[in-house]
């Protein structure tokens, strides 16, 4: 199922300031926030859809490559297992809850969601993946090996020996230290993370001997992933919770794909379509020829009409790579070059040379004299 057009998400339009972007998301995630309809699975699947768009759209990166490749550019093309649809409550909270100002969504607070407990989050890891034409026409499945981050195993990423985190004492579980200071104006409150435990409302009291309390060690990860059919150099794509993993069981961060296109040895790409030079010489272009030429899959045969003229170009309709967002397939155009010859024997300049004063040589002919046949007669008696 292909996702909806994120500027539709929002009801905005391709041009919309960064000032209406957030104003649009803001209405829509109050409107369909969690606690304002609980237990309600197409609000909560709207507001999970209003946070991906606003994710996106809010990043002049992201929402220049979405303009551009449309969902795969980002991550989201259907089907193909990256992007923003794997985003989670927590994920969303803990990104853009602070367009709210403050602690709550839009005056309905954020109780439900920790009480302002800080959660942890991994950072993204970076990789480069070669494809050559074929893998790109095709689409095709990388497996990558990646050193990164991984949940501990001993403590399944609690950080404790035995598992069991402690409540901060310092701050109540609530992750965050309330100061209260006496001015000229009366009682001020200050609201800071807490120091006690990082804002996560949690301690480790025996740490364990793996990961040192940490919850995470360096393991190799194989990570298998799909990429789509017309992907294109310097293209990034996102595969959500892929990412180094988080401190005590905090969120994964993502695994960034940049798509690296190695360069095939006869074809040029531009676009979706793509460019081929032929070579042929004089007499199969005055008289005609087939010749054949490569494309993504195979080779093909090709009909050279006689009296073609160099720099013509034949399309080959359907033959280059297709779109990545699925509105069809580029062509491949063959370009015709007439090569001159540059060593010549004897007999072959004097060929020429009877070839040369013939009006059917001649661009704009306007001599009388022997026609072809009967000078190459002459010639060849």
């Amino acid at each position: 199922m292909s996702k909806r057009d994120y500027y539709e998400v929002l009801g905005i339009s391709k041009g919309a300031s960064d000032d209406e972007i957030k104003k649009a998301y803001r209405k829509l995630a109050i409107k369909y926030h969690p606690d304002k309809n609980p237990d309600d699975k197409t609000a909560e699947e709207k507001f999970k859809e209003a946070a991906e768009a606003y994710e996106v759209l809010s990043s002049p990166e992201k929402r220049q490559r979405y303009n551009q490749y449309g969902h795969a550019g980002v991550g989201g093309a259907s089907g193909g297992g990256f992007g923003g649809g794997g985003m989670n409550m927590e994920d969303i909270f803990s990104q853009f809850g602070d367009i709210f100002g403050g602690g709550g969504f839009g005056g309905f607070g954020s109780s439900s969601r920790g009480g302002g407990r800080r959660v942890m989050r991994g950072s993204n890891l970076r990789v480069k993946v070669k494809m050559n034409l074929q893998e790109v026409a095709k689409g095709v499945e990388k497996k990558l090996k990646v050193n990164k981050f991984v949940s501990c195993g001993t403590c399944k990423g609690s950080g404790a020996k035995n598992g069991q985190l402690e409540t901060c004492k310092l701050c109540g579980g609530s992750g965050v230290q309330v100061r209260t200071q006496q001015t000229f104006l009366g009682a001020m409150q200050t609201q800071t993370t807490c120091s006690g435990c990082n804002g996560e409302g949690k301690t480790v009291k025996d740490k364990c001997n793996t990961c040192h309390g940490d919850g995470i060690v360096r393991a190799e990860e194989v990570i298998s992933i799909n990429i789509p059919a017309g992907v294109a150099e310097g293209m990034q794509l996102s595969v959500g919770g892929k990412g180094n993993a988080a401190p005590r069981g905090g969120i994964n961060g993502d695994l960034l794909v940049l798509i690296e296109e190695e360069e095939h040895l006869e074809l040029k790409r531009d676009g979706n379509n793509l460019f081929y030079d032929s070579y042929i010489n004089f007499a199969d272009a005055a008289l005609g020829t087939s010749i054949e030429i490569p494309t993504v899959d195979a080779k093909v045969k090709i009909k050279i009409d006689p009296g073609t003229q160099s720099g013509k170009v034949l399309r080959l309709k359907g033959k280059g790579l297709p779109d990545v967002n699925s509105y069809g397939t580029g062509d491949l155009l063959v370009n015709i070059n007439v090569w001159t010859p540059q060593n010549l024997s004897a007999e072959e300049k004097k060929a020429l040379e009877l070839l040369r004063t013939s009006k059917n040589f001649e661009p704009n002919p306007n001599r009388k004299e022997k026609g072809f046949f009967d000078r190459m007669k002459e010639y060849f008696d």
